[in-house]
């Protein structure tokens, strides 16, 4: 004798299992999408890359170019963010936490890591020199809290003491551009900035820049803006 399924008790345990293998399905995609690899940052890209010129240069070997180009890339590495807040900072050798920064943080920190203390050096020349620097804040004297880290200063500056170089990328003109160099910049809103040339390239042999616009990066943006300002110091 064949018994006879009762198929109302057979519909409620299909839609169970049904719900069930759905819901199982869709876990198994969160779980995919979370364990998938995060989108590649410019700073990972960085640190993936084979040792630069420089990088391959025994530490003891390496000129003052040399350094100013590792104490940037340091940044880099560090992820620091931009931030140009008015602190209260030691002077000399006074800096703002090292997980933030402005653009000309990036130059000033640079450059220390070459012993060279662009704070000292621009409230120096500024104490001397008052008046041949930008007046643009309503200022009587110097702050050494922030004068180093404010652009014009810095541009005076190396007017003053580095060699002035050409703006230009122009094919012919590659060649001024070393790494190590101070580049400014215009946005196109007319605020200023500036970076330091790397010792990579990118396929057309014009050199990548390290800079803080928002996070401090080492990318291709040397054409990206205007460029106001080239100078190599000392």
């Amino acid at each position: 004798m064949v018994k006879v399924l009762n198929t109302n008790k057979i519909k409620p345990v299909i839609l169970f299992l049904f719900l069930i293998t759905i819901l199982l399905s869709g876990c198994g995609q969160a779980t995919e999408q979370e364990q998938a690899p995060k989108k590649e940052t410019e700073t990972q890209k960085t640190e993936q890359l084979p040792p630069s010129p420089v990088e391959k240069i025994p530490a003891e070997e390496r000129n003052t170019y040399d350094n100013v180009v590792i104490g940037a890339r340091g940044e880099v590495q560090r992820r620091v963010m931009y931030d140009a807040t008015y602190r209260q900072i030691d002077y000399p050798g006074g800096d703002v936490p090292s997980e933030v920064g402005a653009c000309t943080d990036v130059v000033v920190r640079a450059y220390r890591n070459a012993g060279i203390d662009l704070q000292q050096l621009v409230h120096e020349d500024m104490q001397a020199n008052f008046r041949q620097y930008p007046q643009n804040w309503g200022l009587n004297g110097t702050d050494s809290n922030i004068d180093h880290r404010r652009v014009p200063n810095l541009v005076r500056f190396f007017q003053r003491h580095g060699q002035t170089l050409t703006t230009s990328t122009d094919e012919d003109q590659l060649t001024e551009w070393q790494w190590g160099d101070v580049v400014f910049w215009r946005f196109s809103n007319g605020l200023d900035h500036c970076g330091i040339i790397s010792d990579r390239t990118n396929e057309d042999r014009i050199l990548l820049v390290i800079h803080n616009a928002g996070m401090a990066r080492e990318e291709d943006c040397l054409n990206r803006w205007e460029i106001t300002g080239h100078y190599r110091y000392p």
